[in-house]
């Protein structure tokens, strides 16, 4: 068996055995327009790498395709037969590009996040407005819930991206910190701690009974955390915005994120007691599953929480 019969018939993966798409696209041309430099000019390449593509295509089939003269050039018998084959794999090559272009723009035209609740309410509102701004088409599904059920929505692959606030990262999640944030505590102007001048201390916060968060969200994380576990719940409610309007209704002292009270300490609805030991700072983060990292939309929103 000779060197170009092997070549032909031989071995090795079909990507070795069949020409790329571009050396077909180009014999198209040829087989069209009768000319190798006007099948170069349309398919954007010199006339020299033309001949030599159509050289490689040769050798690489072990037959001729291509007769040259000065009038042009024509398909051999063989070139015919190979152009009509060529037709049909470029043709299933093109859908297949549109096939890939709509499942793109199937994942571009929506975007599903999950963030727990200080992030939802005060936070994503101004980045997805931005994001409005640069995707008009993109529908933005939210889902908002405390760390734990964040974690949970984007393993069970029910979001794209998440934005989580508590001390450490959910396993099973990759992360990047977006921003800081700082709980405080804060009563209604008429609570005792409203007057006092000296700092709360940790054993008092500790031995108070506080309106808290649930266990699962980010806040209660970094109140346990801060207090050894100690912390005395008073009332336990699911949402942030539920938290502050029972410390303005003077119920007791509560711990919240400064994000979330900045309305109501300024018109002084509630009043921020200082701590003394106690250390309640966060990071912010934006997390989705190990090894998947953002693409699309999602991609383009962690890059506006950056900016």
């Amino acid at each position: 068996m000779s060197q170009a019969e092997e070549r032909a018939g031989g071995g090795g993966t079909l990507a070795h055995r069949v020409p790329d798409l571009g050396a077909l696209e180009l014999l198209l041309a040829v087989a069209r327009l009768g000319s190798l430099g006007a099948a170069a000019r349309e398919v954007g390449i010199t006339q020299p790498a033309a001949s030599s593509r159509i050289r490689s295509m040769e050798r690489q089939l072990g037959v001729a395709l291509v007769d040259r003269s000065p009038r042009g050039s024509r398909l051999t018998e063989s070139g015919a037969l190979v152009t009509d084959w060529a037709r049909r794999v470029v043709e299933a090559a093109e859908a297949f590009d549109a096939g890939a272009q709509a499942l793109r723009h199937r994942r571009d035209s929506r975007l599903r996040v999950a963030a727990s609740m200080t992030i939802a309410e005060y936070l994503l509102p101004g980045w997805l407005l931005a994001l409005r701004a640069q995707r008009p088409d993109t529908a933005v599904s939210l889902l908002a819930g405390n760390s734990a059920a964040v974690a949970e929505r984007l393993l069970a692959d029910e979001a794209d991206l998440g934005f989580v606030e508590g001390l450490t990262v959910p396993p099973g999640l990759d992360s990047a910190v977006i921003a800081h944030d700082r709980l405080i505590v804060v009563v209604a102007p008429a609570h005792p701690w409203a007057r006092r001048r000296r700092p709360l201390a940790a054993e008092e916060l500790a031995a108070t009974p506080l309106i808290l968060r649930e266990r699962g969200s980010g806040t209660r994380q970094v109140l346990d955390a801060a207090l050894g576990g100690l912390a005395r719940p008073l009332i336990e409610l699911s949402s942030t915005t539920a938290v502050k309007a029972s410390a303005v209704s003077g119920a007791g002292p509560a711990v919240l994120s400064e994000l979330a009270v900045g309305e109501e300490l300024a018109m002084r609805r509630l009043v921020s007691i200082p701590l003394d030991g106690v250390a309640l700072r966060r990071d912010l983060r934006a997390v989705w599953p190990t090894g998947h990292r953002p693409t699309g939309p999602a991609r383009e929103l962690l890059s506006l929480t950056r900016g």
